[in-house]
């Protein structure tokens, strides 16, 4: 006997939920940013796709522990009406984004700039004295 198993994305959805945790700090009503986090020597880099938004006044960045958190707004300026219909593609809200940093850092090696729409947060020696570990792996 021959069993096939279809995917569909009630399945790949309801296996995705089942295997994803569900931790508090990724948990977001509003739109979440798209973000590139990688590591450039012994810093830490995260750059957050942010249009449309002003840095000074609807953007906060803060270190909690070993959390980097990214919080802010992005405000819809548009006029309330409009006529004829209207697609409309943009997320506006409030939105919040969590980076687990490998220690806790001080304020201080934070750095954060914004340029054309994307937020740029460095920080500092978050990295320095780690160095990788390889693990043997072995088989029955």
């Amino acid at each position: 006997m021959t069993t096939t198993l279809n995917r569909t994305p009630f399945a790949d959805a309801w296996l995705r939920d089942l295997w994803t945790p569900r931790l508090a700090d990724l948990r977001s009503e509003g739109p979440v940013p798209a973000a590139d986090v990688y590591r450039d020597g012994e810093d830490l880099v995260a750059r957050l796709d942010l249009p449309g938004v002003n840095p000074a006044e609807d953007v906060t960045v803060e270190v909690e522990g070993r959390k980097l958190v990214v919080r802010g707004e992005r405000k819809d300026q548009r006029p309330e009406e409009s006529e004829g219909r209207r697609i409309s593609e943009v997320r506006f809200g409030a939105f919040r984004r969590v980076v687990t940093l490998p220690k806790a850092v001080d304020g201080d090696a934070v750095t954060a700039s914004y340029d054309a729409g994307v937020l740029t947060v460095t920080v500092a020696g978050v990295f320095a004295g780690t160095t990788p570990q390889r693990i043997e792996v072995t088989s029955a």
